[in-house]
């Protein structure tokens, strides 16, 4: 397990190093915005001009149907890629993205991008790999938002959210700082029903809390209730 992870961390840390060499190579067409919470860096539906890459913070993508129903797609962090329908002639926004926190973000021109991607080949091979596989999850997470119940898609989130960097195996992870309203802004609900679900999440033994803040997770149990769900 070590191991493995010392080659994820080895390949992780190549990827930025190319990241970071492709931004140097771009003199032209490329800025630093730096934005407070709850700014808009582009809307569904605009002309598609220019990708973006997270340096510090989080983005928040989401998309609303044409009955007025919002949807998350995905929160991008640091050295992550998002805007890349620019790189399609005469695109448009797919998605509204939003800042979750005070974030900072390079906006590439398309032109500008296009031209670094030929500099380096190899960084392109890595950046279309890596886009394909995020579009996958994005589509798995839209997918569980369309067809499962908010219930059954919060437990699957919490289960998620314990999982991330800790050993799979334990009887019980400490997810920190959850809030009721960051729960509802990922799943696409409102916070009052995740108050509910949490309530009853509590009294079924699946997860331990005392309101918005750290919650503890029971993997078992949680993994169990969505089998059966």
């Amino acid at each position: 397990m070590a191991t493995t992870n010392k080659a994820k961390t080895a390949k992780t840390e190549k990827r930025d190093v190319g990241v970071q060499t492709l931004l140097l190579k771009i003199v032209k067409g490329k800025d630093l915005l730096k934005r407070p919470k709850d700014a808009t860096l582009f809307s569904q539906g605009e002309k598609a001009d220019a990708i973006y890459f997270v340096q510090t913070g989080k983005v928040q993508l989401t998309v609303v149907s044409p009955q007025a129903k919002k949807a998350a797609l995905a929160t991008m962090g640091p050295h992550e890629f998002f805007g890349e329908e620019c790189l399609v002639e005469n695109a448009l926004r797919t998605s509204t993205a939003a800042t979750l926190e005070p974030t900072a973000v390079f906006r590439i021109e398309k032109t500008a991008m296009l031209h670094a991607i030929h500099l380096q080949p190899a960084f392109a091979e890595n950046f279309v790999a890596a886009l394909l596989a995020r579009n996958v999850n994005m589509e798995e997470d839209l997918c569980d938002q369309l067809f499962n119940h908010t219930e059954l898609r919060l437990a699957c989130m919490l289960l998620k959210m314990s999982r991330e960097g800790r050993n799979v195996r334990q009887q019980d992870v400490e997810v920190p700082s959850v809030t009721h309203k960051k729960l509802a802004k990922i799943i696409g609900t409102t916070p009052s029903k995740i108050v509910f679900f949490m309530h009853k999440f509590r009294k079924q033994g699946l997860i331990d809390y005392k309101g918005d803040g750290d919650v503890k997770v029971m993997p078992e149990l949680l993994t169990d209730m969505i089998l059966r769900a």
